[in-house]
């Protein structure tokens, strides 16, 4: 079943912010999310396009989960031609962003069912009579597959409750409307479940309203996500090709790492 919301007004992004993370995996009521908290699984239809993990090669160490997670992030060139490092280029692996109840991120210890966590910030360099584009990618890696999936629920939930969204002051991003797709639905086969969030994107440095693009896809005990923020003279297309190609690239690596080997 297809999820729709609808927010206005406006919600600050930045890096930090590219998972959409509440404060605890494991305690936040499901939005548009089936989960079992008697021990099931949580995950919906599987994808289309299925492939079969080799549980020898899931994480199951914090050490295991960092080297999963630099085999799977993505790279400027996941993104294609012309996206440079950001710097700070690597967030603190200590800290994951939390929603406040006043709808402003915040850095706070990751919650416990977190082996491991980074996101890496990029850019796409002003040009003539274009402005930046400022993109993130991050990947989490939880204990469980039913805690990624609480992660998506908290995800849906956090644009119910904060319309509005500040990461730090002089950014803000609005006028949002989220989808959720389960694997199997529609044209969803490359995870189990798939969130998607379109906005207004206003900056004090950058102007606005810009283009504003966020997926986040779960499979197995992992998530992955993509933030994009447009500029001036930035098109919608471009801002969300961007996304997309670098999601998808992720995923890629994320079955290929953990694929069970013929």
């Amino acid at each position: 079943m297809t999820v729709l919301l609808a927010g206005c007004s406006g919600t600050a992004d930045g890096p930090e912010e590219a998972g959409k993370r509440g404060a605890s995996a494991s305690t936040s009521t499901s939005a548009g999310t089936s989960t079992d908290r008697g021990g099931s699984t949580g995950a919906g239809p599987s994808p289309e396009k299925t492939f079969e993990p080799d549980p020898a090669r899931l994480p199951r160490t914090r050490a295991e989960a960092r080297d999963f997670i630099d085999r799977v992030i993505a790279g400027p060139d996941s993104f294609g031609p012309g996206v440079v490092k950001r710097s700070p280029y690597e967030s603190d692996p200590a800290t994951w962003p939390v929603l406040g109840e006043d709808c402003v991120w915040q850095q706070r210890k990751p919650a416990p069912s977190v082996l491991a966590t980074l996101t890496r910030s990029f850019e796409v360099p002003a040009e003539a009579g274009k402005g930046p584009v400022r993109l993130a990618a991050v990947v989490t890696v939880h204990r469980t597959r039913q805690d990624a999936t609480w992660e998506m629920a908290e995800s849906i939930e956090e644009s119910m409750r904060c319309p509005t969204q500040q990461l730090r002051e002089g950014e803000q991003i609005g006028s949002m409307v989220a989808g959720a797709l389960l694997g199997g639905e529609a044209t969803q086969n490359s995870s189990e479940d798939s969130l998607t969030e379109l906005g207004e994107y206003r900056s004090s440095e950058l102007g606005g309203p810009h283009r504003y693009f966020w997926q986040q896809a779960q499979t197995l005990q992992f998530t992955v996500a993509v933030t994009g923020k447009g500029a001036k003279g930035r098109t919608e297309r471009e801002i969300d090709e961007l996304v997309v190609q670098a999601q998808g690239a992720m995923l890629a690596r994320l079955e290929s790492t953990v694929e069970k080997q013929s």
